[in-house]
């Protein structure tokens, strides 16, 4: 396996199935709760993904009808599929309440993803997924975001997420910086913890306008320091959005629950780490 470096120091990462990544105190990781739907309002297409009701990662909406995550968020703690009638996308879940809640009709992730491989650099490059919904959402107050090129080291990134501490607003951390680009993967400032795999990693464009250039795929650390691994765009998301179009079959029927309904998930965290 090769070994991941980042100023000479090994980085050695945490893998946890079904189990997303962000970052864990508030506080101490520079993070704004988004409580409000005015403090959210630009990032009400990033949503909970809740997988097989036991647990959630974060995906982002980037196109009416599709929502971008990683790929370990479709498998089990065994490395099976979950099955796509078990996930559900709540758009901009804050407090309870989703701005649009949808079933899925599609769940891809990357062909050449493996969540059993040991090889960090090829797991976490491939570790993308794009999943379909079951109808497109077209709401004033939700609007698709962008996606841009890889970021350029030392530039400033952010993330939006959820995670296990702060399960019922998104969080935003804006003062990430990119550290490193090693074998289709980003090593970012940002520490992580449970919580927000599949979180977008941003930046902002020349307009103002945030775009999505990376999703968070791991936890680590580099010596003392502790990091994050983002899956570039670049070649994977082609890759996937052609194995997708190519793919067919139907998912379940339409869900009864409406935008702004309560859920309560009830949602439980199982940690499996692997060095």
């Amino acid at each position: 396996m090769r070994q991941l470096t980042f100023k000479g120091h090994p980085v050695r990462t945490f893998v946890f199935l079904l189990i997303a990544f962000a970052a864990g105190t508030a506080n101490a990781q520079g993070l704004f709760s988004m409580e409000t739907s005015e403090s959210g309002r630009a990032w009400a297409a990033v949503g909970r993904l809740e997988i097989d009701g036991r647990v959630f990662c974060t995906g982002a909406l980037i196109e009416e009808h599709l929502v971008l995550t990683a790929a370990h968020c479709l498998f089990d703690e065994a490395g099976h599929p979950v099955a796509e009638d078990e996930i559900r996308f709540l758009a901009g879940w804050r407090n309870g309440r989703a701005a649009a809640y949808r079933r899925v009709k599609r769940a891809l992730a990357h062909p050449d993803f493996d969540p059993g491989n040991a090889d960090t650099a090829i797991r976490v490059r491939n570790d993308l997924a794009l999943v379909e919904l079951q109808h497109p959402i077209r709401t004033g107050m939700i609007k698709p975001l962008a996606l841009d090129v890889e970021p350029a080291e030392g530039e400033r990134v952010g993330v939006v997420s959820y995670a296990h501490d702060r399960a019922d607003a998104p969080s935003l951390q804006d003062a990430c910086e990119v550290l490193a680009r090693q074998q289709g993967m980003l090593i970012l400032s940002c520490p992580v913890d449970f919580g927000a795999s599949g979180s977008p990693v941003f930046h902002y464009a020349e307009d103002g306008t945030p775009r999505i250039v990376s999703v968070i795929s791991a936890m680590a650390r580099a010596g003392e320091r502790a990091v994050s691994l983002g899956t570039s765009l670049a070649a994977p998301l082609p890759a996937l959005r052609a194995a997708l179009e190519a793919r067919t079959g139907s998912g379940a029927g339409p869900d009864p629950m409406r935008a702004g309904m309560r859920r309560d998930t009830g949602a439980k965290f199982v940690t499996s780490a692997r060095p």
